[in-house]
């Protein structure tokens, strides 16, 4: 499927308020990021709703559209949920598993591994999480998660930028070698104790 101008505002606005490069509060002029993108406001329209259904923006009446307040007491639930919804969504991949899909899990961690800074760790990482997840064939389960990843990025940025160092990540290594062995239980454990360690 082709990106279309609205995803790439969207994709590229939403990267600079995870990272922290669009603070909360900012004001998010239309007339400046159509001029940015060279675009018409019917895109930049439709990127600022989509920042706003996950979170990332509010507007007010007469008022534009802001970046919206990071909540520190959230990131407890949204912990709870991504254990409970991705161990769901890990559970049914298991049982649609092939050897392409454990291949590219295990490419995704190693690319995750490799990465030399923050933003393209935490990139990364969610990528290998889509990838662990995505046979589970359950488009709406996916999605919430998507919205999930989105908040516990932007926590990540505020809280743990200066402590950030590169790293192999031993728990997607188990999570590979439990999908090689088609051991879902184990996978799941791992999987679980691995999102609950972000507190």
């Amino acid at each position: 499927m082709t990106a279309t101008i609205a995803d790439r505002i969207y994709l590229e606005l939403s990267e600079r308020i995870v990272t922290g490069q669009l603070p909360a509060g900012e004001k998010l002029r239309q007339d400046h990021i159509a001029r940015e993108f060279d675009t018409s406001h019917v895109p930049v329209r439709e990127a600022l709703l989509r920042l706003e259904a996950h979170g990332l923006a509010y507007s007010q009446p007469r008022r534009g559209t802001r970046v919206s307040a990071l909540d520190p007491a959230e990131i407890r639930e949204v912990i709870e949920m991504r254990v409970a919804l991705e161990v769901l969504a890990l559970t049914h991949a298991f049982a649609r598993l092939s050897d392409t899909d454990t291949k590219a899990a295990d490419a995704a961690r190693i690319a995750c591994d490799e990465a030399t800074d923050m933003a393209s760790w935490e990139r990364l990482n969610r990528q290998f999480h889509r990838t662990i997840l995505s046979t589970c064939g359950m488009p709406r389960l996916l999605a919430a998660i998507d919205d999930l990843h989105i908040a516990s990025a932007r926590h990540l940025f505020a809280n743990w930028k200066h402590q950030w160092r590169p790293r192999a990540d031993k728990d997607h290594a188990a999570i590979v070698q439990a999908m090689l062995r088609r051991d879902a239980a184990a996978g799941c454990e791992i999987l679980r104790r691995h999102l609950r360690r972000v507190r």
